[in-house]
């Protein structure tokens, strides 16, 4: 199998079955033996054409006499690996790409087509970047220039602005890498990148965050040594600051309200120097025993875990913790730079998640002793889960907003903050402090 079918499959088990094709794909590529060449040309494809396929679609059907939505489904799925190619990968001949989107097509979606299927390529070819070329008149310009739903181009623009839009915009579809936390309790920032070095990691120490690395492309990192060895760990800096914000200490009783995959619970950990007590909770078994699992790499020994709904009340844990985060399930927005299917996520789907995040945030809270901290995060910008969240339920419960100072000299005198991809360089994340009144 080469990249370009494998590409091409994640995106059809996309389309078909709704799966993460990121996931797919990997699996796809472990199971099939690629070689690290095709390994990563597959993935640049799939990954370019999700982040790029209103614009890839727009280019097909300004080139073809057949709408790409009257196409075959995997026909339209090669004429968009094909023409993403063509637009976006500088190092691959465009007869190359040319040829094998009609080989691929004669495989997988009949000769018929190909016909079809090398007119537009060859026209793609011949006229370039010039396809990018969007007129500014067009309402849809940065909804089809970005390959983001219009719907989330508007609530952009309305929170940001135009250009505050388009900067976030371009930051959601640039490449970029992966943050890897030092596991303190076994090692430090510097043996750990010296350690990833040997395995010819290009990785160096994040410009503002403590204790954490950027990595660049490395493949599967469970087959590092340094994660083998529990020296590191994968964690967003932006989700790291969540645990930042909470400030757990030494010898205190953390709950971690909705652990998986068990990040924030970790970085607890390291903060805590291993001392005290954390409670990582999830509603799904299977999700609980990867936290176990890389707990126990990491040296980890304060951790317990418990199968639970953060709706339904634990009533004897009611006023027992220090700190609680509630890092409650969203509309995952802020992470379309590293999983563009999100970005095609149904809109209506998305509208009941306020309502459980206010569920979630107001049962949990509950497990704060008074005088104790309260942090409420997630991995989306929308201000409907967040502010709007955090206000419905300062309405009634008995917790006060806490000013946030964080590395970086990042800082939120209010207690609410958005971090944003083009600003601040993390995913989109949003960072709540409260203390319950004493």
């Amino acid at each position: 199998m080469t990249g370009r079918e494998a590409a091409l499959k994640a995106l059809a088990a996309g389309r078909r079955n709704g799966a993460w094709s990121e996931v797919f794909l990997k699996n796809l590529m472990r199971d099939e033996g690629l070689s690290v060449r095709e390994s990563h040309l597959a993935y640049r494809i799939c990954m370019g054409v999700l982040q790029n396929r209103t614009l890839c679609a727009y280019v097909i059907d300004s080139l073809s006499t057949v709408p790409l939505r009257k196409m075959q489904p995997m026909v339209a799925d090669i004429l968009l690996l094909s023409v993403y190619q063509l637009l976006f990968m500088d190092r691959i001949p465009p007869h190359a790409a040319v040829s094998e989107g009609v080989a691929l097509c004669k495989k997988y979606g009949g000769t018929r087509a190909a016909g079809l299927v090398n007119a537009v390529l060859r026209r793609a070819a011949e006229k370039g970047k010039t396809l990018l070329q969007i007129p500014e008149t067009d309402v849809r310009r940065s909804s089809i220039l970005y390959s983001h739903p219009q719907w989330l181009v508007d609530a952009y623009t309305q929170r940001l602005g135009s250009a505050g839009c388009e900067s976030l915009l371009k930051a959601s579809n640039a490449p970029c890498g992966t943050d890897l936390q030092v596991n303190t309790l076994k090692t430090d920032a510097a043996a750990a990148l010296a350690e990833l070095e040997t395995e010819n990691v290009g990785a160096r120490p994040h410009p503002w965050l403590p204790d954490c690395l950027c990595a660049d492309d490395f493949g599967d990192i469970t087959e590092l040594s340094a994660f083998k060895n529990g020296h590191i760990y994968v964690q967003d800096a932006a989700a790291r600051l969540a645990v930042c914000a909470a400030d757990p200490k030494p010898g205190m009783t953390v709950i971690d309200g909705c652990a998986a995959p068990g990040g924030k619970s970790f970085s607890a950990a390291a903060a805590m120097k291993n001392e005290g007590r954390i409670l990582s909770c999830d509603l799904h078994e299977k999700k609980l025993a990867l936290i176990v699992s890389g707990a126990a790499r990491l040296g980890i020994t304060i951790i317990d875990t418990l199968a639970a709904d953060g709706r339904v009340p634990v009533p004897e844990l009611a006023a027992s913790a220090d700190v609680v985060i509630a890092d409650v399930p969203c509309s995952g927005l802020g992470v379309i730079r590293k999983k563009p299917d999100i970005r095609w996520k149904d809109p209506q789907a998305l509208e009941a998640l306020p309502e459980i995040q206010l569920a979630i945030v107001k049962n949990l809270s509950a497990y704060v002793r008074p005088g104790g901290v309260l942090v409420y995060s997630t991995c989306t910008v929308l201000q409907r889960e967040n502010e709007d969240v955090v206000r419905a339920f300062l309405q009634t419960a008995p917790f006060d907003l806490q000013p946030l100072s964080l590395p970086g000299g990042i800082a939120a005198p209010e207690g609410m903050l958005t971090l944003w991809p083009h600003v601040h360089g993390t995913d989109g994340f949003f960072i709540c402090r409260m203390r319950r009144r004493a």
